[in-house]
């Protein structure tokens, strides 16, 4: 984990080209999705936060890792199963077209489950 880059254009930066355009699309994606969210450098990756983490993503050598949490890779695991993943992550080669429209779907129920998430605790609270 690189603790010296300070924002999501920079750490975009250190890739080859057609590893930024991939990690630009995937920005943009969720971004378009989630456009009040907000972007920092999180566990040294990019990441959106909306009533907490939403997702991060990250580049590699050979894929795109995509982080949308457990809840996300569990709801969408048939769309999923052709990656390789983990219980929170999944990967997509960067020999293959992005996931965007998947990407999206996924972003939009952790978009509905932050704020249910937020709805919850603020009943608790009252």
């Amino acid at each position: 984990m690189d603790t010296s880059i300070e924002n999501v254009e920079s750490y975009i930066a250190t890739f080859p080209k057609e590893t930024q355009k991939l990690l630009e699309q995937i920005r943009q994606t969720i971004r378009s999705v989630a456009p009040t969210a907000t972007e920092k450098i999180g566990y040294g990756i990019p990441t959106f936060v909306l009533n907490g983490n939403l997702v991060h993503y990250a580049g590699y050598k050979n894929h795109i890792g995509f982080y949308p949490g457990a809840a996300g890779i569990e709801k969408f695991q048939e769309e999923l199963s052709v990656y390789k993943g983990a219980k929170g992550s999944v990967q997509f080669p960067l020999d293959q077209p992005l996931p965007l429209k998947l990407v999206s779907e996924i972003t939009k129920f952790r978009v509905v489950q932050n704020e249910q998430k937020l709805t919850t605790k603020g009943k608790k609270n009252s």
